[in-house]
């Protein structure tokens, strides 16, 4: 993640949450008093985010001291520490909610992706995401995806040209749709056209186009059409995909399957904090 981006982020999300101080700790602890909290896993999963601990308590007190035990993309178990802070406790318990709602949020995500890529055990296919996140979260949550072994697709309407029914019935048909975006975007640019039927994806080849989506189509349907287009083509699936039915789109060729479902209906990975007053006696991770 961009280390500008996502300090400046957490200090917005920091300044929502805390306001000018949070005053339960601040009437119950003295200004000093020393703390000592512990990251656990309370359930098994992909971690991801674990360096907004360090962002978020180096904003709230420089004097904070952070350890981290594992990395993002690792699988961690029920029971497991991730994380250690000491320093003044004031800032280590102001800290805690948006440090958890990110870092669980994005251990969901990785966790479903991993699970997603797992189903669909097919090394030939990448599982990416889409743009169903969460307004303010995008940078997170796409990040988390890649932490559970996806891909992303684009980041926002600039960053690729995906024509969809809309457009196409606006500019009279596909053909015209791709020779109109191309000769205002620029060869730098790749262009999707989203496709339904065979006759579709043929005049979407015969445009074009750099990608193909195959939308809400079965996996016959995705195989049938998947021969229609040349291997310099990118292809993708997508449009109906659960993980119930994601292991019957294995082998069906084409290279990415998106899924709005990775971001757009996070479960959390259930890990709390534990805070306690005084120094740390000795690294939970050696006991």
């Amino acid at each position: 993640m961009n280390k500008l981006k996502l300090r400046n982020l957490v200090q917005q999300f920091l300044i929502e949450d805390i306001g000018d101080t949070d005053i339960t700790s601040a009437s119950i602890f003295p200004p000093k008093q020393p703390g000592h909290g512990v990251f656990i896993a309370k359930e098994s999963g992909v971690v991801a985010g674990l360096e907004i601990i360090e962002e978020a308590y180096m904003l709230l007190n420089p004097s904070i001291t952070v350890v981290v035990f594992f990395q993002d993309g690792d699988q961690v178990r029920g029971g497991d520490v991730l994380a250690e802070a000491h320093g003044p406790i004031v800032p280590l318990l102001a800290g805690e909610r948006v440090i958890l709602n990110l870092i669980q949020r994005m251990s969901g995500i990785a966790t479903i992706t991993a699970r997603s890529v797992s189903e669909l055990n097919d090394p030939s296919i990448h599982i990416c995401d889409t743009r169903k996140t969460t307004p303010g979260l995008r940078m997170f949550d796409k990040y988390a995806v890649t932490c559970g072994g996806g891909r992303n697709h684009r980041f926002g309407l600039e960053h690729g040209v995906m024509i969809k029914d809309n457009h196409i019935s606006f500019a009279g048909s596909i053909t015209k749709a791709v020779h109109q975006v191309r000769d205002k975007v620029g060869h730098m640019v790749k262009i999707e056209v989203e496709t339904e039927t065979k006759e579709e994806v043929l005049e979407a080849v015969e445009a074009g186009a750099d990608i193909i989506m195959f939308d809400n189509r079965s996996p016959a349907e995705v195989i049938q059409f998947s021969k229609y287009v040349p291997d310099s083509i990118i292809t993708e699936a997508s449009g109906g995909i659960t993980l119930d039915n994601l292991a019957t789109y294995q082998h069906t060729e084409v290279d990415y399957i998106s899924l709005g479902f990775l971001t757009h209906s996070v479960t959390a990975l259930d890990i709390s904090l534990q805070v306690k007053p005084g120094p740390k006696k000795s690294s939970a991770k050696e006991q």
